[in-house]
């Protein structure tokens, strides 16, 4: 005799969407030997995404609970089978409920990247990190030269200056109640128009938009690759920067260079069309770096102002060293540079130089 399962001890926003989520477990438990009773908070993200982990037939999974229409299950889907195509460690998708935003995945266990980094830097053991990044950096190789990005999204002019945006609306004016003169808004505007412009030059791949720590697991085969759903096609540089200057990890610059040049040997080696003079990519790179920089810093605020979540603004100092270094390094940017250093010296945050 089958016995219901019961509901999941889990908090949820209303009892209809509770009531949605049983009726679906239900249905896909017994395929995979799923136990309710053992379902508890796995994760959550910046988003309004929420992960569970439930144990099974000698394993365990994952639950996403994706609410639409705040979020949308589908481009994660899609990017799963992409990365399952490239023969990349990502989850795999073993059943999903898109109407209602729920899927279950495959486990891929519980050690970040950014945890097994962190622990090792602690310890002086760089040699574990570098281990780490190299494989790392294996797998975004693969990722670019194997995966079709041709139905992806295009990282293009429009969304690239939609992401800018975030950096005066969200990080100068409402975090830091900042109201720019026309001279100062000309600046941002031409500084807005190179970055661009150098995005839009480079050739471009599949580009998961989110590759560090924080969304890397260590795994078998490593790494386990997460939060790929915002994935597009775009400049072949864009990862790379995501990978070395971190949201919640920063490397000497020497070390930087050393993982870039091995990206950069092991692209030209899989035949990915990235310049011939390491120079040339380490500008791109830097480049492509600072506009992810000054749009993630718009985002930490948003998230703050906008949704609650203010522990995201504790990482805004890095990204303000990010962005003031490379702009100043740069002639045509460092009059940018000089538009960051009054917001860096009144950002509130605690620990900034």
């Amino acid at each position: 005799m089958n016995h219901p399962i019961p509901a999941p001890a889990i908090d949820w926003p209303d009892a209809p969407r509770q009531h949605a989520f049983t009726h679906w477990l239900n249905s896909v438990a017994p395929r995979h030997g799923l136990k309710p009773d053992t379902l508890r908070s796995a994760s959550s993200d910046a988003s309004f995404r929420r992960y569970f982990r439930i144990d099974g037939a000698g394993t365990s999974f994952i639950v996403m609970d994706a609410p639409p229409p705040l979020e949308d299950v589908q481009p994660f889907i899609s990017v799963a089978a992409l990365l399952a195509g490239a023969e990349l460690n990502a989850p795999r998708v073993l059943e999903a409920d898109a109407p209602h935003g729920f899927l279950l995945l495959s486990d891929l266990g519980s050690t970040l990247y950014l945890d097994a980094m962190n622990e090792a830097v602690a310890r002086g053991e760089m040699k574990v990190a570098d281990t780490l990044m190299r494989d790392a950096i294996a797998a975004l190789v693969q990722w670019q030269a194997r995966a079709d990005a041709s139905a992806l999204p295009a990282y293009d002019d429009a969304l690239l200056r939609r992401e800018l945006q975030l950096f005066p609306d969200w990080c100068v004016e409402r975090e830091h109640g900042v109201s720019w003169s026309a001279e100062e808004r000309a600046t941002w505007d031409a500084a807005c128009n190179a970055l661009v412009a150098s995005a839009l030059a480079q050739p471009t791949v599949a580009v998961h938009r989110d590759y560090m720590p924080r969304n890397l697991m260590v795994a078998v085969p490593n790494p386990g690759i997460l939060d790929f759903q915002d994935a597009v096609r775009g400049p072949i540089s864009y990862d790379v920067a995501s990978l070395l200057r971190d949201a919640f990890i920063s490397w000497d610059e020497e070390q930087e260079i050393d993982w870039a040049v091995r990206y950069w040997e092991a692209a030209r080696k899989a035949k990915l069309p990235v310049p011939t003079d390491f120079g040339d990519f380490w500008r791109e790179l830097e480049w492509m770096g600072l506009q992810r920089h000054l749009k993630v810093l718009g985002i930490f605020c948003r998230l703050k102002h906008r949704d609650g979540k203010a522990k995201y603004t504790s990482d805004l100092p890095r990204f303000f060293r990010y962005a003031h270094k490379v702009a100043d390094r740069y002639n045509s940017l460092r009059p940018l540079a000089r538009l960051l250093e009054p917001l860096m010296g009144t950002t509130r945050v605690e620990g900034f130089y």
